[in-house]
């Protein structure tokens, strides 16, 4: 009998490892894994199929959600290649009800379907569901630059509880308690949106933390964005002066009954230790007086004031869509510091955004001050200059118990380096941790090579977008701004999308777009808009055709074009009255703003200041947004505006050339910009695109070799570059270590983060311009795209394969490099690129995920070098000076001479 049943183990186990693995991963709803919170009637569900076998298809689904036992709906099973965004076609969906839901999936390949079970929760499907109210503290000293006020309520479970759960948002920051323990692990909720237009509230299951009998809530309340100052003319109360909290508890019982909690004047409310907490200035906190469980159930509140009633509306009101600020990376101090005026200053390593906690015994009215900077000068001093007005600093008057550990609650700050002041023994550096904040993107893409400038450049990419992407893309963190400027989101998206999932965070971002367009269809400059109204302007407000568009592309999802196309095309419209016969030739425009500047009477070798016409970049960015707008009407289908944009693209390209174009193809300003721009849209007619390239690569010759474009023609200038057969000027760009350049602030400064000047600190350790100085601002890290797209080679079809159902693996090789990699966990799962040269042989490795194809493009003319497995590989497509093939799903590694 033993022999018998071993034999049969051992059949089973060969027949499993011959059958490979086949299996489902990653289920979304909504874009989001296991989500608590969606008001979404059809929500849309999301896998990836993983298998390690080749050219793996689904050919069918099938889809069921329950609630409980109870089947809401079943799809049946669909013969499709479809895994992405399958909507909801059920009963309708309850409030506040968790659902689970299954997918079987059907491939080519294996005999038996792969299974895999995920869940979500609704919010409120009806704003008429709300039965909280508004409230607020109504003490005088809650103002914008006032005390910080809690909040709390009692209540009591008399019975079994089967779930709990809260719906919270505020005008203002709040950080919610139940039982003396935080709700969520979220900071700096409900984030940054046009609060009187736009606002989103949060879902948290708080069913593990009430408790049989008494309980209690509690609220701390924060000014935030909402009224604190915004920008730089120290514009306050924005959206209004009183800050206030909504909240609803809603219990279900284990015996199908239920109850709610909701936010009234029955609430209580004080003042609490944080005495001044803003978002450019920073926060304090005096420890003395700290109330003490405060939001726990025994605490004596009989000297607390009722709350105050709001009348603010609800019916505007939504769930949150995208993900939260969290804690992410913490580091410890590489070094302390010593200054030349005695300061004691801890260096972290990394510019980052977040703020320092740390722990500390002290006497009762110790004060300790954090001061944040960037930035030390060549001395070796802080550099506070580059802040303007913001202060950046946290202090805390201690109240004599040891061991306290501190941090702030409703601010931030931009730093690398902390100056600490009021400490009665030596600093220990153990006891200070920097922790970084960001929105809670989930990393998708990351790129290496064989140069470490290179790489660091990578790594500074990285972390100048986790600094930046607080809930909206800003375009610095540290100084008296933070605003959601649309030309750095815009110029950056492409990257934004390869680092980190951003389709969530943009989704969200562009409601605040649509919300505060103006009725004429101008875009403001930032998002929310906090600067007034405008007209709009290339570059920047474009930014709400190009980043929808550009979602698209890289997630595949058209939702998104279909939410935005409306404000897309009003937006269009807009412009097109600004235009005059189909120039556009008016108005305030940024145009390349930041390119290279310098003092023209001091120049001694030819070179002068890159300033390029700012409307011929406007009629660039007109021809850019009308041919995103052509290919948006086509994938909605809207055919007859298709007809309409083409005509008018093909006018605008015209009036460009008569404009800006002499008859030998001489544009009028003589800038890699203006070159770059009239390449990369095709202004110019085709017998004038190989001057224009020559005059391009003239112009960088003639600055030795570096780059002189500010944030509009940087995106462009290396993709342009390769596009025309220039790559090793592109490669010189990139690995150019001197200024101005990409490499230049590593080598010469060490900078861990993309600054916002080419020379935000100078050759000579000096800075520029204080007034606009930032280290931390993304929009020049835009090379990244071209990386990942070129290097590593990694990249989508547009019109039938967005979101890398049909991708690209084309690495160009060049610049001296041994060795590129590059992966992306694209909607259907990793594709990678990695490739190495030895000798005259170069591999190439690469991985496509199933349910997908790529056409591989060989980097050698020597077709008959191309092997695989040591096998010639055959079929191969002849693409002008390229090699391909396309290829299913599955793991590759390709040998080739070049």
């Amino acid at each position: 009998m033993k022999k018998i049943f071993s034999s049969v183990l051992i059949f089973l186990l060969l027949s499993y490892s011959g059958l490979g693995q086949f299996s489902i991963q990653n289920l979304t709803v909504e874009n989001l894994t296991n989500p608590i919170g969606i008001d979404v009637a059809q929500p849309r569900f999301s896998w990836q199929i993983y298998s390690d076998k080749q050219n793996v298809k689904q050919t069918a689904y099938e889809i069921s959600v329950r609630s409980g036992k109870k089947l809401v709906w079943s799809s049946g099973k669909i013969a499709s290649a479809n895994s992405l965004r399958i909507r909801y076609d059920g009963t309708n969906l309850i409030s506040d009800t968790k659902y689970t839901w299954q997918v079987k999936v059907w491939d080519n390949q294996s005999k038996a379907p792969a299974m895999a079970k995920a869940s979500f929760q609704t919010a409120l499907m009806q704003n008429n569901e709300w039965k909280a109210q508004w409230i607020s503290s109504g003490f005088e000293a809650d103002t914008v630059n006032g005390i910080v006020p809690h909040f709390r309520k009692t209540f009591e479970l008399k019975k079994p509880i089967a779930s709990a759960t809260i719906f919270v948002t505020s005008r203002g920051l709040y950080e919610a308690r139940i039982n003396g323990k935080r709700v969520g692990d979220a900071f700096l909720t409900p984030g940054w949106t046009s609060y009187n237009k736009h606002l989103q509230y949060q879902t948290y299951d708080v069913t593990k933390q009430v408790a049989s009998g008494k309980n209690a809530i509690g609220i701390s309340l924060g000014s935030g964005w909402y009224r604190t100052r915004l920008a730089w003319e120290n514009q306050k109360n924005i959206y209004g002066k009183e800050t206030a909290i909504l909240l609803q508890l809603h219990l279900k019982f284990a015996d199908g009954t239920e109850d709610w909690v909701i936010s009234d004047n029955s609430w209580k409310t004080k003042l609490s230790h944080i005495t001044f907490s803003e978002i450019y200035d920073g926060e304090r906190q005096d420890l003395r007086k700290e109330v003490k469980g405060w939001d726990s159930v025994n605490f004596d509140d009989s000297n607390w004031q009722p709350a105050k009633m709001m009348s603010f509306a609800t019916d505007y009101l939504t769930a949150s869509i995208n993900e939260p600020i969290k804690k992410q990376e913490t580091f410890k101090p590489i070094k302390v510091l010593t200054s030349p005026k005695g300061e004691t200053i801890l260096d972290f390593g990394q510019n980052m955004v977040g703020w320092v906690s740390f722990k500390i015994s002290g006497k009762a009215g110790q004060t300790i001050k954090l001061y944040h900077a960037e930035m030390l000068d060549k001395y070796g001093v802080p550099y506070f200059e580059n802040l303007r007005s913001a202060k950046a600093q946290a202090h805390y008057i201690l109240n004599g118990e040891p061991n306290q550990m501190l941090e702030p609650h409703f601010t931030f700050f931009g730093f690398r380096y902390v100056k600490v002041e009021g400490l009665a023994d030596k600093i220990n550096p153990e006891d200070f941790t920097a922790v970084a904040l960001h929105s809670d993107m989930k990393a998708l893409g990351n790129f290496e090579c064989s140069n470490p400038l290179v790489n660091q450049l990578q790594k500074n990419i990285r972390w100048g977008q986790k600094g930046n992407f607080l809930d909206v893309p800003t375009d610095c963190p540290q100084r008296d701004e933070r605003l959601g400027w649309t030309g750095d989101a815009e110029v950056f998206s492409r990257t934004a999308a390869y680092n980190f999932n951003v389709n969530q965070f943009f989704a969200k971002w562009l409601k605040d777009v649509s919300a505060d367009q103006e009725p004429d269809g101008a875009i403001p400059f930032v998002i929310p808009n906090v600067l007034g109204k405008v007209t709009g302007a290339a570059g920047w407000s474009d930014a709400g055709i190009i980043i929808p568009y550009n979602m698209y592309v890289v997630y595949g999802d058209k939702q998104i074009l279909e939410d935005q196309y409306a404000s897309m095309k009003a937006y269009l419209n807009h412009v097109r009255k600004l235009a005059k016969n189909d120039l556009w030739n008016t108005g305030f425009q940024f145009a390349d703003w930041l390119s290279y500047r310098i003092d023209d009477s001091k120049s001694t070798i030819g070179q002068k200041s890159a300033i390029t016409d700012v409307y011929l970049v406007a009629q660039c960015f007109y021809a850019y947004n009308v041919d995103l707008m052509i290919k948006s009407a086509k994938i909605l289908q809207k055919n007859d505006e298709v007809v309409e944009y083409e005509a008018l693209l093909e006018r605008i390209k015209k009036a460009f050339q008569q404009e800006f174009m002499t008859a030998s193809g001489r544009l009028i300003s003589e800038t890699q910009t203006a070159y770059v721009l009239a390449l990369q849209f095709d202004m110019l007619p085709e017998a004038h695109r190989d001057g224009a390239v020559k005059r391009l690569v003239d112009n960088i010759k003639s600055y030795n070799y570096h780059l002189t474009t500010g944030f509009l023609g940087t995106p462009f200038l290396n993709p342009v570059l390769t596009r025309f057969g220039q790559n090793e000027i592109a490669y010189k760009l990139l690995l150019q270590d001197t200024y101005p350049s990409w490499l230049y602030p590593i080598k010469s400064h060490g900078a861990t983060t993309i600054w916002e000047r080419w020379d935000s600190m100078k050759p000579d350790s000096t800075f520029q311009d204080p007034s606009m100085t930032s280290f931390n601002h993304y929009a020049y890290g835009a090379v990244g795209d071209w990386m990942y797209r070129t290097i590593a080679g990694i990249d989508t079809k547009e019109a039938d394969g967005a979101g890398y159902k049909s991708s690209i693996i084309k690495p160009v090789i060049g610049g001296g490099l041994t060795y590129a990699k590059g992966y992306y966990f694209t909607p259907y799962g990793k594709l990678a690129s990695f490739w190495k040269i030895e000798g005259d042989l170069l591999t190439l490795e690469i991985e496509i995920p199933a349910n997908t194809e790529s056409t591989v493009y060989f980097p050698t003319s020597d077709t008959s070098s191309i092997k695989s497995n040591g096998a010639i590989v055959t079929d191969l497509k002849h693409e002008g000076k390229w090699i391909s093939k396309t290829f299913g799903s599955g793991k590759y590694v390709f040998t080739m001479r070049i």
